[in-house]
């Protein structure tokens, strides 16, 4: 029996982890899927004051709060900058980390640094066209949910993310090295190019898994 913390990217909620969370329990597993603060069920609590740093907090408390050791720690998306976040902090809590589709954080560099200039331009002017803080959902279609009730489902309980989460840089001491299992999952439907460069990052690292999963990058629905 192995004990999964599913972290959700931007916009969603641990609600998306649904499907996957009962496939797993169905078959002995314990699983945790939190919500990070300011989204999904938890979106009351959104303020411009909610960065990175609040989303690590987040799931480091569910380490600790439920007493949990040899967790394997995911993270989708936009949750590969929290869980590795995390992993710096508790390593010796983790027995594997996983980057579901998502940004390998750097120390140092933001979720905006990762992108090209001109969606980096375009985040922004969205997040300041919407309330200066807060940038609004991507359609699930976008994210390769093509089934019309589902794509429906995710568009309504997506909920606006807070800017600073993606403005904030990592700041990591390397200690998330030291997890014994690594793991990055590429989903190859996906419009979201600027992941390639932690593929070939896995790709060069001798102690990370590289796998493929052929769908778009909502996979867990």
């Amino acid at each position: 029996m192995t004990t999964f913390v599913l972290v959700h990217g931007a916009f969603h909620g641990g609600w998306c982890w649904r499907e996957v969370a009962a496939s797993l329990r169905g078959r002995g597993h314990q699983v945790f899927t939190p919500t990070l603060t300011g989204l999904g069920e938890r979106a009351h609590l959104a303020t411009p004051e909610v960065d990175l740093d609040s989303h690590i907090e987040d799931i480091v408390n569910v380490l600790v709060w439920e007493d949990l050791e040899g967790a394997v720690l995911v993270g989708h998306s936009y949750g590969g900058l929290v869980v590795g976040g995390v992993a710096d902090r508790l390593p010796e809590r983790l027995a594997g980390l996983i980057y579901l589709d998502a940004i390998v954080p750097e120390d140092g560099r933001s979720a905006l640094d990762f992108q090209v200039p001109e969606r980096r331009q375009a985040m922004k002017q969205a997040a300041a066209d919407h309330n200066g803080w807060q940038l609004p959902p991507v359609p699930a279609e976008f994210y390769g949910v093509t089934d019309p009730a589902q794509a429906a489902w995710v568009n309504g309980h997506c909920t606006p993310q807070p800017f600073a989460t993606f403005q904030q840089a990592s700041k990591l001491t390397g200690a998330g090295e030291g997890v014994p299992c690594k793991a990055y999952i590429r989903c190859t439907q996906t419009p979201l190019g600027y992941m390639q460069q932690f593929v070939e990052r896995a790709e060069r690292a001798p102690d990370w898994q590289l796998l493929y999963i052929d769908t778009g990058h909502d996979c867990m629905v």
